[in-house]
């Protein structure tokens, strides 16, 4: 049985207290999957490390990929009582462990208020990116599922942009 804790919208928040390591994967990333049995296997050694190990699978999680701002994979950050620092060392349990059992988490720059994954901001980057995959989506079930020409429903898309648009204005 995995330690691991899968993270979504609905249970995101947990991070915000106590102290996590957090890693955002795609299941096609083969980067992701390299780091994948050494990510369990940290998460066994956790409890000594008074640590809690999740993971974000991006792609059923826009939102909360918007929230971190996540643009490589995987993506690991450090969260302790809501400040959050992003890993970008080694990749290898013993690095993983030495980086929280040394505190060296602590050398490391915590993420500006403004860029944190609780800010007003970085909450309005997560509904955008969860418009964006409505959006796709809207897209598919146009092109797929009607059989509607992929021009036709790029057109539907600028229409409703425009419409929005003027609407807004007035």
């Amino acid at each position: 049985r995995s330690r691991v804790h899968v993270l979504g919208s609905s249970n995101w928040s947990l991070v915000l207290q106590g102290q996590w390591m957090l890693k955002f994967y795609a299941p096609w990333c083969t980067a992701c999957k390299q780091i994948e049995l050494t990510w369990e296997n940290f998460a066994k050694e956790s409890e000594h490390l008074d640590l809690t190990v999740g993971k974000v699978d991006i792609t059923q999680e826009p939102g909360l990929c918007g929230r971190f701002f996540v643009t490589t994979l995987p993506t690991i950050y450090h969260a302790k009582d809501g400040v959050f620092r992003r890993y970008l060392g080694s990749r290898t349990l013993e690095d993983l462990q030495g980086y929280i059992a040394e505190r060296k988490w602590e050398a490391v720059e915590p993420v500006a208020g403004w860029k944190s994954p609780s800010s007003i901001m970085m909450h309005g980057m997560a509904g955008l990116f969860q418009v964006s995959r409505w959006i796709r989506q809207m897209h598919i079930y146009l092109t797929d599922t009607l059989g509607i020409h992929v021009w036709i429903s790029y057109g539907i898309f600028i229409l409703a942009t425009l419409l929005i648009g003027l609407f807004l204005a007035l």
